[in-house]
């Protein structure tokens, strides 16, 4: 947002009031906005509430106007409130790399980029990114500093300053992302499907869109991943309006679910997140069944039209440095899965 809308909005700073401001009205500030309430906020920066209640409205006063609305089920931002959130978080992350660059000029430290890496990613494409992360950054004289904890499809995190990059799922296309973001793109990775072996012994190792859409789908649960959830869910919307996905029974097995899914008393159809590049060809297998079970038999899509892209972007207002060092990752990035096709 620019400087000039900021200011419309919070009308003490255009009178010149903010000469009270400090550094930790604008921590405190953030903290409560991402606790949602006072009480959680004081603890987690370890600051007395009153103290903190205290501070907010000192910031309030000097603002000119009310930042949050308060309710017994917690605190919501008003429009400038939300206005100077936005704002604080990205002065705070450019003093905090100021900070960090005068450090390493001085030599008494290193630059620090914090990356987030989601669960629930191929692990062959998370390790090959953190690896060659890792490394790029060593050499730049950089640290990395990981973050495991899910992204969504517009990489808020980042927007928001609490992470300076991201690897995850690009949807919408790399092109549409809000600025200002930048992102490289690592390449397209499908999903595994498996279905009962009575419901895809005359499918030859295929299965198309619609004939899927008609089954019960376990995928998700929608947290794991809202970006593909929310693409796919759509595409199989496009045949059958009603379509929802079933929320596995085990998030973290899939062999429990497969098992689960063999002895539903109709056909149920497991799919799960983006696994294998769309270069690979999956050859379909059979999991072998537990004594009075069904097997499940993995199949192909036909013309795969559930893909994902794999991208690594970073805010564009990072020190150019460090910017160079995620370039540098992306563009040396060569994953590819040889194994999939031999499984």
């Amino acid at each position: 947002m620019k400087q000039e809308a900021v200011l419309d909005q919070l009308p003490g700073l255009r009178a010149g009031v903010h000469q009270g401001l400090e550094l930790r009205h604008l921590r405190y500030l953030i903290a409560v906005a991402d606790a949602g309430t006072f009480t959680q906020a004081a603890e987690q920066i370890f600051v007395a509430q009153p103290t903190l209640s205290q501070q907010i409205r000192r910031l309030e006063d000097i603002v000119g106007t009310p930042l949050l609305q308060r309710r017994r089920d917690g605190v919501r931002l008003t429009a400038a409130g939300q206005v100077l959130l936005e704002e604080s978080r990205a002065v705070l992350s450019l003093i905090d790399h100021g900070v960090s660059r005068s450090r390493q000029a001085a030599g008494l430290g290193r630059s620090r980029l914090r990356v987030v890496l989601p669960p629930y990613l191929p692990e062959g494409l998370a390790v090959e990114i953190a690896s060659r992360l890792r490394s790029v950054a060593a050499a730049a004289g950089a640290d990395v500093t990981w973050m495991e904890t899910p992204l969504d499809a517009d990489f808020s995190l980042l927007r928001q300053r609490r992470a300076d990059a991201g690897l995850g799922w690009l949807s919408p296309a790399p092109d549409d992302l809000p600025d200002p973001l930048e992102v490289m793109s690592l390449g397209e990775f499908q999903p595994e499907v498996w279905i009962p072996s009575f419901a895809g012994s005359d499918h030859g190792g295929t299965i198309s869109l619609d004939e899927l859409a008609r089954m019960r789908v376990v995928h998700g649960p929608r947290r794991a991943s809202a970006a593909t959830y929310d693409a796919w869910l759509a595409v199989l919307r496009t045949g059958q309006p009603r379509f929802e996905f079933t929320d596995p029974p085990f998030r973290h097995s899939l062999p429990m679910t497969l098992a689960f899914a063999a002895t539903s008393s109709r056909p149920v159809a497991v799919l799960t997140g983006p696994l294998h590049p769309t270069e690979v060809q999956i050859t379909p297998i059979r999991r072998q069944p537990a004594p009075g079970l069904h097997d499940m038999v993995r199949v192909s899509i036909e013309g795969r039209p559930l893909t994902a892209t794999a991208g690594l972007a970073w805010h564009g207002d990072l020190p150019r440095e460090l910017q160079q060092i995620l370039f540098d990752t992306a563009d040396r990035c060569d994953y590819d899965e040889p194994s999939a096709a031999a499984s």
